[in-house]
Formats: C-alpha cells, sequence, structure tokens
C-alpha cells in the first residue's frame, strides 16, 4: 500500500511539473478586476471553469483566484495572472506603468485615462448603468425626490460619498444634482453649496462612512445598494438609472474591457479569445440572473441574499444606445471640464477611434 501511495504521489509530481512547464511556454497575461458584481462574467469564468465554455473556451485554474489557463479547444493558450484592483483610476494606472494587460473597469476611468495618453482601447463593453444612492438611517428620505427636499431645505451642506472621481456613479449623480438645480462642490470648506461630494478612496470604504456618519449619502455601483442595505447602514432611495434627467441613464454604459495597445498589437487573438469568453460568460448572466447573481456576490464575500436582487444587465456589442451613452458621458466631463487632453471638447463620433477598438466583437 505505502508503495502504491508513493507511486502515485511520483505520478501527480510529474504531472505537476509538466503543466508547470507547459504554463511557462504560453504567453502571460496579466488582467485586472474589481471586487464587484460588476465583473461578475469574470468571476463566473473563473469560478466554473470547464462547465462555463464558450466557443470552446473557458478558464482553467492553475491556483484559483490568482492564475488559470485560457483553454481553447482543450489545449492552453494562455497564462492569466490575476490582480485584484480598488478602482477604475488604479487600473489606468496600473496601465500607465504596463502592470496589467487586460481591465475591466468603469468607462469614464478608462475614458481619463485615453485623455492622458495613456495607450489603451475599450475592447468591448461589458455592463449598463447599475447601482444607487444610499441614504444614512438619519436621512428622513425614502426617495430620490425626497432626499433633494431635504438638501434643499438644510442648512448646512449635505455629505455624499462616492468610490473613485472618475467612476460612473459620480458623474451621473453630479448629473442628476445640475439638474435638480443643487450646487456641488468638492471643497468641504466651502459652506455655500448645498453638497459637498467626498472620494471616500475605494468601494470598501462605501459602508463604513455611512455606518459612522461620516456622509449622509453614499452613491455607489452593485452590490453596494444592496450590501448596505442588507448590513441596516442606509435606506436605497434610487437606482442609477432611474436618476434625472427622466430616461437619460436608462442604457448607459458602466464598466467596461480595455487593453493595451502594445498587448492587443502582440497578441490580437488572445485578447479576441478572453473578448469572446466574456461576452458569452455575460450572455449566460443575463439568462441566468438570480444564479449569476449568487455566484457574484459569494465570490467577494456577501450573502447569498444579496446576490438575489442584482439588477445587473451585460451588454454583448457596441450598439447604439452604448454610443449614446458614451457620447453623454464624453458631454458632461467636457462641460465640467474634466478633460484636458485627448478627449478634450470631443464628440463620441469624433472620438469613436481613440476610444473603442471594435474588431473583437464578432470580427467586427
Amino acid at each position: 500500500m505505502r508503495i502504491l501511495f508513493s507511486k502515485i504521489l511520483a505520478i501527480a509530481f510529474v504531472l505537476a511539473l509538466t503543466v508547470a512547464a507547459q504554463a511557462a511556454d504560453l504567453p502571460r497575461l496579466k488582467v485586472g478586476y474589481i471586487f464587484t458584481t460588476n465583473h461578475t462574467p469574470l468571476m463566473a469564468a473563473m469560478g466554473m471553469g470547464e462547465k462555463l465554455t464558450v466557443d470552446g473556451m473557458w478558464m482553467q485554474p492553475l491556483v484559483p483566484k490568482e492564475k488559470y489557463q485560457l483553454m481553447k479547444n482543450g489545449k492552453a493558450v494562455a497564462v492569466l495572472d490575476i490582480v485584484v484592483i480598488k478602482s477604475g483610476s488604479e487600473t489606468a494606472t496600473l496601465f500607465a506603468q504596463k502592470q496589467l494587460d487586460i481591465g475591466l473597469a468603469s468607462i469614464t476611468a478608462i475614458m481619463a485615462g485615453i485623455d492622458k495618453n495613456i495607450p489603451i482601447k475599450i475592447v468591448s463593453p461589458l455592463v449598463l448603468a447599475s447601482g444607487g444612492v444610499v441614504v444614512s438611517n438619519d436621512v428622513p428620505a425614502k426617495t430620490w425626490p425626497e432626499f433633494i427636499a431635504y438638501i434643499k431645505a438644510s442648512s448646512k451642506p449635505v455629505n455624499i460619498g462616492y468610490h473613485s472621481p472618475s467612476s460612473s456613479p459620480i458623474i451621473i449623480l453630479e448629473s442628476a444634482l445640475k439638474s435638480e438645480g443643487i450646487s456641488y462642490t468638492s471643497n468641504p470648506l466651502d459652506q455655500k453649496a448645498q453638497v459637498v461630494l467626498v472620494d471616500l478612496k475605494g468601494m470598501s470604504n462605501l459602508i463604513p462612512a455611512l455606518s459612522s456618519k461620516q456622509v449622509d449619502a453614499v452613491v455607489g455601483p452593485e452590490p453596494f445598494p444592496q450590501t448596505a442595505v442588507g448590513k441596516g447602514a442606509g435606506c436605497d432611495i434610487s437606482m442609477l438609472r432611474n436618476l434625472p434627467p427622466e430616461k437619460k441613464w436608462t442604457d448607459y454604459p458602466c464598466c467596461v474591457i480595455a487593453a493595451r495597445e502594445e498587448t492587443i498589437a502582440e497578441h490580437p487573438d488572445l485578447v479576441r479569445d478572453f473578448v469572446r469568453l466574456m461576452a458569452g460568460a455575460g450572455q449566460w448572466c443575463n439568462e441566468d440572473t438570480q444564479r449569476a447573481g449568487i455566484l457574484g456576490a459569494g465570490w467577494i464575500g456577501l450573502p447569498e441574499e444579496i446576490g438575489k436582487n442584482s439588477n445587473l444587465r451585460f451588454l454583448q456589442s457596441f450598439t447604439e444606445g452604448w454610443k449614446d451613452g458614451a457620447d453623454g458621458y464624453l458631454s458632461e466631463l467636457n462641460k465640467a471640464g474634466y478633460f484636458k487632453g485627448a478627449l478634450k471638447d470631443k464628440t463620441f463620433k469624433q472620438a469613436e477611434g481613440i476610444l473603442v477598438d471594435p474588431q473583437f466583437l464578432n470580427g467586427k
């Protein structure tokens, strides 16, 4: 028995060495994502492995949650080193430092990076605008109109937190405040503005800031609203897609998949395979929203009940609605003087070639 066990161990060791040797010969890509259910398609592909196969492709774990082989028709074609990132702005920074090949992040963060001439392109949409506004339990508001009334009646500025200055939620919130005639500032010393916007520097700080009364409300992507409510930290008063102006945000893009131009030039087939796998995984999420929601919530350590309430919708092509939404972001950010470089005063039509490389979706 001892001899048999030794032989089994020896065989397993040889197989492990073989796999390691094969992996060493494969191209390696660093793929970054954020601990948010907006990135569930990648989590699903990592978590389900061969059970989630798209056009013969799947992700085979080498080190779960850290390192995977990208499989295609039964053969490994690349090693994917997975990087967990705090925010979209950090994603852009890692792209600039050549520490990332492919990244999932908010479209506005990627736009901000491209404006600063970071050589990256949006290679696929990912998810439409999600998330919402949650107010502290001390704020007597259950709806967006009630919150606006509270702001207007307040004798001092109302503090609203957000996780990243280039994120979709804060861009949508600023536009909504403008449409309501609410003045706002990022300067905490400005007591004349009705709202002070507070950069909480990362998703992990949203609920603590709300619970500790550091802010009166927080705007953030899924699963923040469901998590905050589930923990008793506040009241979810509106989804982002329902904020004013009416119907403006219904089909707006949120997160996208971006890639470094150098990676696109060196490994176009691998970028295409990854994009197609994510598109298929996103479609699977759309077809079984509850199961996908539970998987995404579990992946980042949230209760199953939060996942069941997911409102996410994933997109598999650059639709006209998506382009209109991207144009809206450009318009809002340029009005605010946010862009100083490649995207300054440009519409989406003018900037499409700078922003998007559409070749990886359906061969278009």
